[in-house]
This record gives C-alpha cells, structure tokens and sequence, in this order.
C-alpha cells in the first residue's frame, strides 16, 4: 500500500506562550489537490515551516512520503518542492541560471540540471522563457518560474503558500490550474490559500483556524454542497 504524499498527525507548535499550532493533524493522499483554507494567523505558514524543517517540530509526527521528517530529513526534503509566499527568484538572473543553482543544491550535475530545466519549463508552459531574466517575466510567469524550480528535483509533493497571492486575476486563475494539471499528472500538492474561489467541490480540503483544524474531507462533503464561504464562516464564527 503506498503511503500518502505527506502525513501530519498531532503537531503542535509554540512561540513563547502562544500556541500557533494545537496538535494539528492531515494527510494529502498521492495525486491529490488539497486545499488548506484559513484566514492570515490561521497557522498555515508556521505549519509550512515545520513541514520544511525552518522550524523543528518539537511534538506529532510529519512523514513526506512514507519518510519521517526527523529521523531521515534528508530522504524526507527530497520528496517536498516547496512554492513560499514570498518571491524568492534572483530577478538579476535568467531563469536557466536560477533553475541550475537550485538543482546544485540538490547534487544534480549541470548538464542533468538542463535538461530537467528544459522539461519542467514545459510542464509550467514557459518553454521560450528559459533563457529570460527573471525581472522580464510577469508576476504570472514568475510564479510559473517558481514552480518548476520546486519541481526540477522530481519531488512527490508541492507545498504552495498562498502562491497566487499579488497576482491578477487572470494570472491567479492559471496557477491554480496549472498545479492542479500538476497533480493530474501524479504529482501531490499542499495548496495553502486565504480565497474559497480557488477551492473546487472535488478538492481535497483542511480548514484550519486559530491553529486547529475544524474540518478535513472533500470540499463537497464539508460544505455537503452549498456554500463554502457560508460553511467556513459557520466553522470558524468568523464575520464579513
């Protein structure tokens, strides 16, 4: 049986006496597009953070595919790209030039590096933008950029956080697709985002507020299929 793409069971997290995380437990099944929706200071950065090890996860458990995040964070890091919500390309550099730093840090020789460049830059359809500086790009096609840069390492699962956060409508609706034809095409993805229209019925969807979770299921089931927004604001006693 395979595991799932990522497994997060009991995980708590503290800053001083705030408790950002209260033993936050949610699995992305392989292949899956799972959104987790929460307001700003729901806790989907810090849960981010614990996932990427910028933080260490000092209780639970968190496996990324089948592998346990502390006792093998190595084999754990090279299954998880990882979309910030912060920019974090050199716009002083070309593409090409940022994919193949990031594939360094990976061990990937440079001429692999060009070669899985080339075909991630297809999967995001920016297969003529290879040789642009990043400053050239739009902030569509730089987000894009971002994401076959978290894919040129072949990893198991996305994590995006807020990712189309900036972007204009049109651009905001290509992303979203994109990494859903993503995950169509076996990759997971961890789509952390503030907005109910980027969340479909089928979705995978975890709400999380105040550092809890309050629903896990298909996006169909927790809203039992009517509103999101009415459902979220019902979950959370959060007003407009």
């Amino acid at each position: 049986m395979l595991q799932d793409a990522l497994s997060i069971q009991n995980v708590s997290h503290n800053f001083g006496r705030f408790e950002a995380l209260k033993n936050v437990s949610l699995t992305v099944p392989r292949g899956s597009f799972t959104a987790l929706l929460g307001i700003n200071g729901a806790g989907k950065t810090t849960l981010f953070s614990l996932v990427t090890r910028l933080y260490d996860n000092a209780s639970g458990r968190i496996e990324v595919a089948g592998h346990d995040l502390r006792r093998a964070p190595g084999a754990a890091l090279a299954r998880l790209g990882v979309v910030f919500q912060s920019r974090s390309l050199d716009t002083d550099l070309t593409v090409a030039q940022n994919l193949a730093y990031h594939a360094a840090l990976h061990g990937i020789s440079r001429r692999e590096a060009m070669t899985r460049a080339t075909e991630v830059m297809a999967m995001v359809g920016l297969s003529d933008r290879l040789q642009a500086k990043v400053s050239a790009l739009s902030g569509g096609q730089q987000r894009r950029a971002e994401i076959a840069r978290a894919l040129i390492h072949r990893p198991e699962i996305l994590l995006l956080d807020e990712a189309t956060v900036g972007l204009d409508v049109k651009s905001r609706a290509e992303v979203v697709e994109l990494t859903r034809d993503l995950t169509r095409s076996g990759v997971s993805a961890l789509w952390a985002t503030h907005i109910m229209d980027e969340i479909r019925p089928e979705d995978g969807l975890v709400i999380l507020h105040k550092g809890q979770v309050l629903a896990d299921g298909s996006a169909q089931d927790i809203t039992a299929g009517g509103d999101l927004t009415r459902t979220f604001l019902r979950l959370t006693g959060e007003n407009t």
